[in-house]
């Protein structure tokens, strides 16, 4: 594990608010993607921001400069969320570099694409490689920061429709989505009513994670057919989903343990034609 703050020019462009009432969010999987928009998003609105990142440190420096060209402070740090230790040291590195956590969004992930139909290209190692990173590494984080955590606290799960619909990049992805939907539940009984626990279930997003899984033919195809039978006509963006975060998040937000779609009313789909058409 690597802790890290960008190698030049790190003073904001702006002054941040005091280190004693801004709240600090540890983001993992930050430095891409959904995590990427979540944490530019809650580094606008005055959040200190640990980035967290496993193989991408390049993209996760950026982040981090970026958010404290937003005027607040951040750092990256590096690591498996599938080994606690790695997870306890996350939260150790947001104690020592702020004293306080306030929210925890679990967006580290990871899939690889196969056909539901293909069941024989499927094997148990697969399962237990998602499971260890997409269900027990969120596990390990709440676990990990909870100790840390007052009252008015807030844990977000990024999880997936695919968990509710049982489709998606494939079987192993679809169980961990729906064992880290079970997870959010359990949770939110556990740690309440301290900590706020919510989920944050996506449609197909608009962005590199999926098309660098199926390529640019595929992802043009599945994405028309995704937003031909969403109720909005069309998939979601990285940012519509890290707004979604930053709301449950908020201590305004009253929510806990509840799993909420945000996929462009794909899971409603089109509704059928009314009898009296003609």
């Amino acid at each position: 594990m690597s802790t890290h703050a960008p190698s030049a020019d790190p003073t904001p462009r702006h002054t941040a608010a005091p280190a004693a009432t801004r709240p600090i969010t540890i983001i993992t999987g930050a430095g891409s993607g959904v995590g990427a928009a979540t944490a530019r998003l809650l580094a606008a609105r005055g959040h200190g921001v640990l980035v967290h990142y496993h193989r991408s440190e390049a993209a996760a420096l950026e982040v981090v400069r970026a958010c404290i060209e937003a005027g607040t402070d951040a750092i990256a740090v590096s690591g498996d969320v599938g080994d606690d230790a790695v997870c306890r040291k996350l939260a150790d590195c947001a104690i020592e570099r702020w004293g306080r956590i306030d929210g925890l969004v679990n967006c580290a992930a990871m899939t690889r694409f196969v056909p539901l139909s293909e069941l024989e290209q499927v094997d148990a190692q697969e399962f237990i490689d998602l499971y260890r990173v997409n269900a027990i590494g969120p596990f390990q984080m709440a676990r990990a920061v909870a100790p840390h955590m007052q009252e008015g606290a807030s844990i977000v799960c990024v999880s997936s429709i695919a968990g509710q619909l049982g489709s998606g990049s494939s079987f192993p992805y679809v169980l961990s989505k729906g064992a880290l939907n079970a997870l959010t539940l359990g949770l939110a009984r556990t740690l309440a009513p301290k900590i706020r626990v919510n989920a944050v279930l996506p449609g197909m997003i608009d962005g590199r994670w999926m098309r660098e899984g199926i390529g640019d033919d595929a992802f043009a195809r599945v994405s028309a057919q995704f937003a031909a039978h969403a109720l909005t006509g069309r998939i979601c963006s990285n940012e519509e989903i890290a707004s979604a975060i930053a709301w449950l998040l908020d201590p305004a937000c009253m929510m806990t343990g509840q799993l909420m779609v945000v996929d462009g009313g794909f899971s409603l789909g089109r509704p059928p034609p009314s009898a009296g058409a003609r």
